[in-house]
């Protein structure tokens, strides 16, 4: 499965969000997310353009490996991304520190954290349920995200969706750093 995302910087997100509200977007409370990237031990994540991620979000963990983009206009990449189970661990923040020490034996070296207030909304357009998130990142600012899941196959036609989206909400140009690489500068 592929994940097709558009991320664009923004400047009001407060009208943003009326905007998405205006195309029947259904947004969920707002969540705290900690993400953790680490670098391996013999692959330069970097160079191969991967990552390796934990994401606590309240009380839920959950490991992602990140392959390549594939493209050059999107952050469309290949992705994995299995759930941790968090309670057994005694709850989120526990979690993600005992998955941190376990990939820090396993000789995986923590790069940096990744802070932010997420409210995601689902937005009905062109045939497909595009997941809009709009970030409030510590140390980046604002920013919204445009995600489709894919197979293979139907990249190009989720790409498609979400350029026009895009347009319609009067994004400017894409982004395709990631918050950690723009954090990294």
């Amino acid at each position: 499965m592929y994940e097709v995302e558009l991320k664009f910087q923004v400047s009001d997100a407060a009208a943003l969000e009326r905007d998405l509200l205006a195309l029947g977007g259904r947004f969920g409370n707002a969540v705290e997310q900690v993400d953790r990237y680490f670098a391996h031990p013999c692959r330069d994540f970097a160079a191969t353009d991967e990552a390796l991620r934990l994401r606590r979000t309240g009380t839920d963990v959950a490991i992602t490996w990140k392959g390549p983009r594939i493209d050059a206009t999107t952050k469309t990449r290949r992705e994995i991304e299995l759930a941790v189970t968090a309670a057994a661990l005694g709850g989120g923040p526990v979690a993600i520190d005992r998955w941190t020490g376990l990939l820090e034996a396993l000789g995986f070296r923590q790069v940096r954290e990744v802070a932010k207030r997420r409210r995601a909304a689902l937005v009905a357009w062109e045939g497909a349920e595009v997941e809009a998130s709009l970030d409030a990142v510590t140390g980046l600012g604002d920013y919204l995200e445009l995600e489709l899941q894919a197979d293979a196959d139907a990249v190009p036609l989720a790409r498609g969706r979400l350029e026009s989206l895009a347009r319609r909400l009067g994004c400017g140009p894409a982004e395709r750093r990631s918050y950690l690489e723009l954090l990294l500068g």
